[in-house]
């Protein structure tokens, strides 16, 4: 009789604990929703607590487990690491920064904004994880799917990983070479043209030529 009795209370004491996390999961999305009708949806927020962890959370349960655990094909050297640099500055630097701490235009405007890549939030996961991200994207964020499913990509994806591991000892000379690869936009590129013809003469000669009246005069006959 006591075993039937214990048995009852712990299947009372389960239930009333299942109970208890859907009324809280219940309690905290009304208050989700009631936080969005107040504030909105605006990007220029600062991700909450609750959401960063859901995020992180999610993150990690989108990650397939045998993805978790690859380890690093490429040899570590002085010539991946440059490979992943290149690509960094050429495809990444525009949202992370040269320097991964996303202090950029793009990347404090996103949201999640992107993160400081140096830190133990990004470095402290494996290197199979880093690949999965950048190959496969996240959703429902700024980061998309880079990587295409060919042998070439995945290496490169590789070096990548190489040099997000790099980013927290990235030097001052290292920074100074990455600008000097960084995309520029069209109108990036015409705003320097214009610097460089207005330094050079260029535009002031060329102005002239346009605009200056004719000194020749006929001769009469």
């Amino acid at each position: 009789m006591d075993l039937v009795m214990n048995r009852g209370r712990a299947f009372m004491r389960r239930h009333a604990e299942v109970l208890g996390l859907l009324l809280l999961l219940v309690i905290s999305a009304v208050s989700f929703i009631a936080w969005i009708i107040v504030h909105g949806v605006s990007a220029r927020d600062q991700p909450t607590a609750v959401e960063a962890l859901l995020a992180r959370s999610l993150r990690h349960a989108a990650i397939p487990r045998s993805d978790r655990a690859l380890v690093n094909p490429v040899p570590f050297n002085e010539a991946a690491l440059e490979g992943g640099r290149m690509h960094w500055a050429d495809h990444c630097a525009l949202c992370h920064g040269n320097d991964g701490k996303g202090n950029t235009e793009i990347g404090r405007n996103l949201f999640p904004k992107a993160p400081d890549m140096t830190t133990s939030v990004t470095q402290n996961l494996s290197d199979g994880e880093l690949f999965s991200i950048i190959k496969n994207g996240v959703r429902l964020t700024g980061m998309p799917a880079w990587g295409a499913s060919s042998h070439a990509e995945d290496d490169q994806t590789w070096k990548l990983v190489h040099f997000i591991r790099h980013l927290p000892r990235t030097t001052a000379d290292e920074l100074d070479h990455m600008r000097s690869m960084n995309p520029t936009s069209p109108m990036k590129q015409r705003e320097t043209k214009a610097e460089d013809d207005f330094l050079n003469g260029t535009d002031a000669l060329s102005s002239a030529g346009e605009s200056a009246p004719s000194t020749h005069r006929k001769e009469p006959r």
